[in-house]
């Protein structure tokens, strides 16, 4: 899945909280439709098996229950996306990441191999199944970790056990601490804890630095790794630092063309938003390029970053450059030259929010927003529930307005023929509907936290939350809709000045 990912330290944020927010977008020509639902334990397989992969995996028996953003058909395996278990931890999985031919050949990706020929036939092959992958990660970890570093043991433990058939990417988040896991060809791993004080951008590609491997392989307090990984580093010859310090992005990832059209300029687009005066990012004379490699992996921002602000550097189409495609100024031959973050074939953007300040019922705020970030509202919604919203729930196959995924679909693609004209109509809208979906927040959190409630009347509380925020957000979406349509409409090649009257 093509991706962009944004750390957030509980020391950068606005209010203390860490954020963690990614975006995850369908391959070129496709369009995965979402849904926001609760898992609930009895819901959770005891046997996992992949549809990818076919990987049969056995899974403990005391898993939580948690939030998940599945596909909506579900026709291809789970995906589960991204997500909160009832102990406010989290976990997004995955940002798809980039390698080179030496770590793929020292360790192969486990990829699924078919049988050959008829079983019982003197010439039958049987499968060799996979490892695991996107699909299915959240499935097998979220429910049974009770911090971020547990999840970075747990996948790290079925990584090596059981390999993965791709190069990906995953954050962990509780209340303290965001740990980014990358994996290193078919069953190796590396993770960093985000610094407090700092963000990370994620743009599809392996992005881990600097990386302290003493730590990784003895206490353990910002980094840890595979068991192996000295060795395998040295056996494969993949450190290409001369100095003593080990680059993990040298050795383990990617400088290819692509990248520099593809991935790095998201990276720089980011940075320049949240860091504008801390380096120089225009002209021959830069200090970062779109397409320069080293452009690094996390530091800490100019401002504290809010929420608000991760909404707008997710859906960045190089506004205020000469590369965004909506541009009527400049050269306009540099239109379009880089990958934007704001794609039309985004499925959904989650950031988890959690709230040092507030009880732990409360303690976590998932912000959804689905189809192209560019035209659609970010939305806050409760975790300790027991069901979302039919609003948010409901993708099914057919196109209908009663599912916030296929009004905003709708939404994005109308408005971008016309992006001059219906850009005030989508600005109000986001405008109004994250305004509001605060203003509802701040109502409930007020109302929670001044009364003595068990825990079903808050969870019953939170569920009445959801369900207000979900209705304002279809009022709100259905109204710009209508006025996007207007406005295409007025300027259908087909029009007509005069009248019958």
């Amino acid at each position: 899945m093509a991706c962009t990912t944004i750390l957030v330290g509980k020391k950068a944020s606005y209010d203390g909280s860490t954020l963690v927010a990614r975006n995850e977008d369908s391959g070129a020509g496709e369009f995965t439709p979402k849904k926001f639902i609760v898992v609930h334990p009895n819901e959770q397989p005891i046997k996992y098996k992949a549809v990818i992969s076919h990987v049969e995996i056995e899974l403990p028996d005391n898993p939580m229950k948690y939030t998940s953003m599945p596909d909506a058909l579900n026709d291809n395996g789970i995906w589960g996306a991204c997500g909160v278990n009832e102990l406010n931890i989290s976990m997004t999985a995955t940002e798809t990441i980039t390698s080179n031919e030496r770590v793929l050949g020292a360790d192969p990706l486990v990829e699924l191999i078919p049988a050959i020929g008829t079983e019982g036939s003197d010439n039958y092959v049987p499968e060799k199944v996979g490892g695991i992958g996107e699909e299915d990660m959240v499935t097998l970890v979220l429910p049974y970790i009770h911090s971020a570093r547990e999840g970075v043991v747990r996948l790290g433990e079925i990584l090596e056990k059981y390999g993965t058939y791709e190069m990906n990417a995953i954050a962990f988040q509780d209340v303290n601490e965001i740990w980014w896991l990358e994996t290193i060809g078919g069953h190796h791993w590396i993770a960093r804890r985000v610094p407090d004080d700092c963000y990370v951008v994620m743009p599809n590609q392996l992005g881990l630095d600097y990386f302290d491997l003493n730590d990784a392989l003895g206490e353990q307090k910002e980094y840890m790794c595979s068991s192996d990984m000295r060795e395998f580093i040295e056996d494969n010859h993949l450190n290409l630092s001369f100095d003593d310090e080990f680059n993990a992005r040298l050795a383990f990832g990617s400088r290819s063309d692509a990248d520099h059209s593809y991935n790095t300029p998201r990276a720089w687009v980011v940075q320049r938003y949240f860091n504008p005066n801390s380096n120089y990012w225009e002209g021959s004379d830069a200090d970062f390029k779109p397409d320069s490699n080293d452009i690094p992996w996390c530091r800490q921002p100019e401002w504290k970053i809010t929420v608000e602000d991760i909404k707008y550097v997710l859906s960045n189409h190089y506004q205020g450059t000469p590369y965004d495609p909506y541009a009527k100024y400049g050269d306009l031959s540099l239109r379009g030259a880089f990958r934007p973050i704001g794609v039309n074939r985004t499925n959904f953007l989650a950031l988890v929010q959690i709230r040092p300040y507030m009880p732990e019922a409360i303690r976590s705020i998932e912000w959804i927003a689905f189809g192209s970030n560019v035209f659609n509202a970010f939305v806050p919604f409760y975790v300790n529930i027991d069901k979302t919203p039919d609003y948010f729930a409901n993708a099914a196959k057919t196109v209908n307005t009663d599912s916030f995924y296929w009004a905003n679909r709708l939404i994005g693609a109308l408005a971008d023929s016309q992006f001059s004209l219906c850009g005030s109509h989508i600005e109000r809208y986001q405008d109004s509907v994250q305004s509001k979906g605060r203003k509802l927040l701040c109502k409930y959190d007020t109302e929670i936290c001044k009364k003595e409630m068990t825990d079903e009347e808050i969870k019953k509380l939170c569920e009445k939350a959801n369900e207000e925020i979900s209705t304002m957000a279809k009022n709100e979406t259905n109204d710009t809709l209508g006025k996007v349509l207007y406005e295409v409409s007025c300027q259908m090649k087909n029009g007509y000045s005069r009248s019958d009257a």
